[in-house]
């Protein structure tokens, strides 16, 4: 699934990082430490967090991500909005919860299938 779909499904804003619209989602991670994130999150996730500052474009570039999504009504400064756009990593908008988001995304068949087994 691409991070446009995820985008018209779930009714998100895109706040920036238009030109990764079209990135695959191969997997999700959900998480605020970004040492963690940095650690753990797979290549071509669309990574949900709380977290609004430009690092996390910096550590979905690192991670090689399909997108970050950042919920709850939080919303990114313009700082991290023009790095997204330069770097073309999208992030989009929810209003929903990251356990909220998770579990939509988690029913669109996005996740490790040897979980649902």
């Amino acid at each position: 699934m691409k991070v446009k779909e995820i985008k018209e499904i779930l009714g998100l804003e895109l706040a920036g990082g238009e030109k990764g619209i079209e990135n695959e989602i191969k997997d999700g991670y959900c998480g605020d430490l970004l040492s963690d994130v940095m650690a753990n999150a797979p290549e071509g996730c669309i990574w949900i967090t709380i977290q609004t500052h430009q690092n996390i474009v910096a550590v979905a570039i690192l991670r090689e991500m399909a997108g970050i999504i950042i919920t709850g009504d939080h919303s990114p400064d313009e700082d991290t909005k023009k790095k997204a756009d330069e770097e073309g990593v999208p992030i989009l908008l929810s209003s929903m919860t990251s356990f909220e988001i998770s579990g939509r995304i988690f029913e669109l068949g996005i996740g490790k299938k040897r979980d649902r087994e």
